[in-house]
């Protein structure tokens, strides 16, 4: 028998809980006859668990973020959520909170403080961690509650996120729903420790272990915690000993389960439990049960009527292209002054980023090594000293849990940057860009305010690992803008443009720049627009399109062939990439040459080459030709190197281009 005598709730405390678990189990019950029924497509059950989203949800206060996965059914309708748009979520309709672009809870409401996850379980742990990072420098009394699986324990992104919430002090509970099984593997399978709650001292944070299926002990046990965490801000792990009386998903079924397990867990009902103990002790009647389940079921069957009878509208397939991204109008500047500076590569990075820091209060620096150490190229050196601590922020190694966080600020309507201390590290952030910030917007309707800075490319002897040309992997991914430039003017306008818009870029910088060229620009805070390109001398002979260290490849190479009559287009953004500039070149010269440092293979210049075969073909006199680096990882030594770089093979191309 479960021990509900021992929490001090009033009998209207106690109801409340009692009706807020019966609504969710219900609903649910309902949910599974429309799926056998074919007017569902999926569903995850909650059955057996719902004291844990139900006790968790009202424990905290309404303005504060939830962070729930696919089975927490109670932590939405424990927020009075809209049935009828929820029913039309399930189906897939547009006026579903998605827009029919997700499925079942894969979903966040501003409105409700909610903020859905994706498939990949573990990334929304991070984004709590910036949520609540938000809270801590906008100097709030707040907590954050995210939701996580026994089996999500498994998942880098829990041990990162719990890290960073450590050594940060972020006012974030970490709630794991133990249930016995990720899909049908078991506990044992999946850690060696006898409870999660073990793995809190590894980090340095308080972890409890409490009675899943007991309503009154999570409400008590979170409300508790949740005070205290407003009070002093730090993490606490809660894990949930609870289990789920039916499959991962419908189609999965429970043979995996012993027969044995299921009745005693059958006993431990939180529903049942709960609804005899207040019967027992007088707090409510049969009558009050009956009436309360009538009145659910009634309001339930109106909001199914509703959504599946009314006249929704239709999907609108003409503005699917157009919501991967936020909307964003850029700053009317005034043109620059004429106070200029002789200023490097790197300088004028370092100036657009503290142009920015000044320009928004709510913008805040992240990365290894950035802060007293100033970086690992000293790009952002002595800015801990202008912006503080708290603005320009250390972080421990974990890319994921750094690039999660940066989403969670975004809820909270700040702007991030994140240093990677080389572009070729991202990989280790690659789920939270790809999947998490560029389809945030798409998805909800959450626009993910973050700049992502890539020190990037070969030609210092570096090596596979720190020379990696890497942006064609994020020109695949809509919902990002990925720039490139290569010159000081366009470093700070272009990064600046970046920090102004609201949706997720990827800048990268060629470390080989740094220090090796310079230029006047102006002094003045000024942007220039992403997605426009940049002829840097016209010619009739042939185009030649590229983009960073590519465009000083091209220049040298020009200046010893001032015999050829080139236009030379500097791409400067390549997703968006400059199409009408591309044309209008490819239109005058016939002859067309991509060059980039990446490899070949499915690098920039097959998109750009496949674009002009199927717009241009007409125009064209030769073929169009590639020029790119070796299909290899990028070698050390620097003959290998030299060998490696398309610039090695630039005279050759270009001389077969010309021959045509």
């Amino acid at each position: 028998m479960m021990d509900f005598d021992s929490y001090a709730l009033s009998q209207e405390e106690q109801i409340a809980l009692y009706q807020a678990l019966v609504f969710p189990r219900l609903f649910e019950e309902r949910m599974l006859t429309l799926l056998k029924q074919g007017k569902l497509g999926k569903w995850f059950s909650g059955i057996g668990q719902e004291a844990v989203a139900v006790g968790a949800t009202l424990a905290m206060q309404d303005d504060e973020y939830i962070l729930p996965m696919h089975r927490n059914l109670g932590v939405f309708t424990g927020r009075n959520i809209n049935l009828v748009q929820l029913l039309d979520q399930f189906q897939g309709k547009y006026s579903g909170f998605t827009k029919g672009r997700d499925r079942s809870f894969h979903f966040g409401s501003q409105q409700l403080k909610i903020v859905g996850m994706i498939s990949h379980l573990g990334p929304q742990l991070a984004v709590a961690d910036g949520i609540a990072l938000g809270h801590k420098l906008d100097r709030e009394a707040k907590c954050v509650l995210v939701f996580t699986g026994e089996g999500g324990t498994s998942e880098g992104d829990f041990h990162e996120a719990l890290n960073v919430a450590a050594v940060w002090d972020l006012p974030v509970i970490f709630l794991i729903e133990n249930n016995g099984y990720a899909l049908s593997t078991p506990t044992h399978e999946q850690y060696r420790c006898k409870n999660l709650v073990d793995k809190g001292v590894g980090y340095g944070i308080e972890a409890i272990k409490i009675d899943g299926n007991n309503i009154l002990e999570v409400y008590s046990t979170i409300s508790e915690k949740a005070r205290e965490i407003r009070n002093h801000a730090r993490p606490i792990i809660i894990e949930c000993k609870t289990f789920r009386m039916r499959g991962h998903e419908e189609a999965s079924g429970t043979k995996y389960i012993a027969e044995e397990e299921f009745k005693q867990w059958a006993e431990k009902d939180p529903v049942t439990n709960f609804e005899n103990y207040l019967l027992q002790r007088k707090i409510i009647t049969q009558e009050d049960v009956d009436q309360t389940r009538e009145r659910f079921k009634q309001e339930i069957e109106t909001a199914i009527h509703q959504s599946f009878s009314h006249s929704v509208e239709p999907i609108d397939p003409s503005m699917e292209l157009q919501d991967m991204y936020a909307p964003f109008q850029p700053s009317a500047t005034t043109p620059p002054s004429d106070k200029m500076s002789d200023l490097r590569y790197i300088d004028a990075i370092s100036d657009a980023l503290r142009s920015a820091m000044r320009r928004y209060d709510k913008l805040v620096m992240m990365g290894q090594d950035i802060a007293r150490y100033g970086g690992a190229f000293k790009v952002s050196e002595h800015f801990v000293d202008e912006f503080g601590q708290e603005r320009i922020r250390n972080t421990p190694l974990c890319e994921s849990a750094i690039i999660g966080s940066a989403l969670g600020l975004s809820i909270k309507e700040y702007k991030s940057i994140i240093e990677m201390q080389f572009a070729d590290f991202v990989s280790m952030g690659f789920n939270q860009i790809v999947n998490n910030l560029a389809k945030s917007h798409y998805r909800w309707g959450q626009n993910a305010d973050v700049v992502i800075r890539m020190p990037t490319g070969a030609g210092t002897g570096a090596g596979p690992f720190h020379s990696q040309s890497t942006e064609a992997w994020f020109m695949k991914t809509p919902g990002l803008k990925v720039v490139y430039p290569a010159f000081p003017y366009d470093a700070k306008g272009l990064l600046l443009s970046a920090i102004e818009d609201p949706n997720p870029v990827i800048y990268f910088e060629h470390k080989y720049l740094y220090r090796k060229i310079h230029q006047q620009i102006p002094d003045d805070y000024y942007i220039i627009s992403i997605g426009k390109a940049s002829c840097l001398q016209e010619g009739q002979d042939v185009c030649i399109i590229t983009y960073g260290l590519g465009v000083h490849w091209a220049l040298d190479y020009l200046d010893d062939h001032q015999e050829i009559s080139a236009t030379l287009i500097d791409l400067r953004s390549i997703l968006p990439w400059d199409k009408q500039l591309v044309e209008e070149a490819v239109k005058k010269t016939g002859r067309v040459l991509i060059l980039h440092e990446d490899t070949l293979v499915a690098g920039i210049g097959a998109e750009i080459a496949a674009y002009i075969s199927e717009n241009c073909f007409e125009y064209l006199d030769a073929p169009i030709m590639r020029c790119a680096s070796l299909d290899t990882a990028v070698p050390m030594n620097k003959t290998l190197e030299e060998h490696f770089l398309a610039k090695s093979k630039l005279a050759e191309v270009m001389k077969k281009l010309l021959a045509y």
